[in-house]
Formats: C-alpha cells, sequence, structure tokens
C-alpha cells in the first residue's frame, strides 16, 4: 500500500431521525459504538464500527446483473451499502422487526453467497450477504 493511501473508510450518512437510526443500526444490527461527539446546536455524530470496509466499483452492467439476482431486476440506488453477517435470513428478520422494510427476501446468488435486499433508516438500502463458502469469507 502506497505511503499516502487511505487507512480507513467512512461513510457518513446524515440522519433526519437521528435516535431511529443509531437504535437500528447500532441496537439492531450490532455496530459497535466506537466513539460520540456532541456540539452546539443539539449537534450530535456517533461513530459506529463496521469491522473491514471496502470500496466496490461497478459498471452499469454489472449493477444490473445484481439487480436482477438479488432483487428479480428493481433497480437500486447508486450507493448501497452492504453488511457482510453470520445469518442472511435471521438478520433479515430482525432488522424488518426494527424498521426495515425488506425489498427482496435472502436469496442464493450464482457467487455462492444469500442475499437481501432492504429499506432501513437514513434513507440506505442494505444488501445483507452471507457468504456460503468457507473460502468465499
Amino acid at each position: 500500500m502506497a505511503a499516502d493511501a487511505p487507512v480507513q473508510l467512512r461513510l457518513v450518512v446524515e440522519a433526519e431521525d437521528f435516535e431511529a437510526a443509531l437504535a437500528f443500526y447500532r441496537d439492531a444490527l450490532g455496530l459497535p459504538e466506537q466513539e460520540a461527539y456532541e456540539g452546539e446546536s443539539d449537534a450530535r455524530v456517533v461513530i459506529l464500527d463496521a469491522g473491514r470496509a471496502t470500496l466496490e466499483l461497478a459498471n452499469p452492467a454489472q449493477v444490473a446483473l445484481i439487480d436482477r439476482v438479488e432483487t428479480d431486476g428493481l433497480r437500486s440506488p447508486r450507493l448501497r451499502v452492504a453488511f457482510e453477517v453470520s445469518d442472511a435470513e435471521g438478520t433479515t428478520r430482525r432488522l424488518e422487526g426494527a424498521g426495515a422494510t425488506v425489498v427482496a427476501e435472502p436469496r442464493e446468488t450464482p457467487w455462492r453467497s444469500r442475499n437481501a435486499r432492504l429499506e432501513a433508516p437514513a434513507g440506505l438500502t442494505l444488501t445483507l450477504f452471507q457468504e456460503l463458502d468457507a473460502s468465499g469469507s
């Protein structure tokens, strides 16, 4: 890695309903709170540890393929957040109970993962994926 390469990827999301988003991502999804800050005029931020981060760049043909596989072609937004989980079905049910809308139920993909698509608080579209092969995680 180059000496000046980034060492952390941080996705910053504005949440109109901050408390609901915090309850969903920290409490329901289980992302541990790493840091929290408060400022003037009720300014608040909480940094949640989402584990290892990667940046996945896909061309339009790949996005269309993923959308066909995950949602029978329902177009995803330009930005979608994907979380690897150990139990796609159980996590989907838990997040649905915490306020997410299930767009596509968990299903096996050609690349041997079990993927689900959800609309979640703070306006994010989520993919939950569970690697099915031991070598895939």
